[in-house]
C-alpha cells in the first residue's frame, strides 16, 4: 500500500476482521466507469455484503454497492453490478489455488483512493469459529483495560 498521505479511505469492512482470520492481503485495481468514480469521490460506497469470485481466470467483486451519481442521468450503471478487479496473473493463480483449500475465501477489506486511482484491498481469509470470536473480544477488552490503567497512572 502507498503512503498514508497519498490514500483516502472510502469504505472499510470491519466485519471481515471480526468474522475471518486474514492471512494475506492484496491490493487490486478496479474497473469502473466515470460516474462511479465521481460517486466514490463523494464517499458513496458499501462493501459490507460484497464478496470476491474468480471466473475464467478473472477476479470479480460482486454486490459492491456504489450509489448512482446524482448528476449522472443516463450514464449511471447498476449500483450492484459485478466489477472486474485488476490483478497480476500470478496473484490470481495463487488466490485460486488457496481458495480451493478447505476453509479459505477471499473478502474485500477496504476501498480507497491511492493517488487518483481507486484500489480495493482484498484478503485471503479463513473463517472464525464462535470461540475464536470470543477470544478476540476478550483480548481486545484486556488491551483496552490495560491502556485505560496506563493512561490513569500517567496523570
Amino acid at each position: 500500500m502507498a503512503d498514508k498521505s497519498d490514500t483516502k479511505l472510502i469504505a472499510n469492512n470491519k466485519k471481515a476482521y471480526h468474522d475471518y482470520f486474514i492471512d494475506e492481503t492484496y491490493e487490486a485495481g478496479i474497473e469502473l466507469v466515470g460516474t462511479e468514480v465521481k460517486s466514490l469521490r463523494q464517499g458513496n460506497c458499501s462493501i459490507k455484503e460484497s464478496y470476491i469470485s474468480i471466473d475464467n481466470g478473472e477476479v470479480y467483486i460482486i454486490h459492491m454497492h456504489i450509489n448512482p451519481y446524482e448528476k449522472g442521468n443516463i450514464f449511471n450503471k447498476d449500483p450492484l453490478r459485478k466489477r472486474k478487479l485488476l490483478l497480476h496473473k500470478s496473484e490470481i493463480n495463487k488466490l485460486l489455488g488457496r481458495t480451493k483449500e478447505k476453509g479459505y475465501t477471499i473478502v474485500p477489506l477496504k476501498v480507497y483512493f491511492s493517488k487518483s486511482r481507486v484500489k480495493v484491498e482484498i484478503g485471503l481469509a479463513r473463517g472464525k469459529k464462535l470461540y475464536d470470536k470470543r477470544n478476540d473480544l476478550a483480548k481486545n477488552d484486556q488491551k483496552r483495560e490495560a491502556e485505560r490503567d496506563f493512561k490513569v497512572s500517567l496523570r
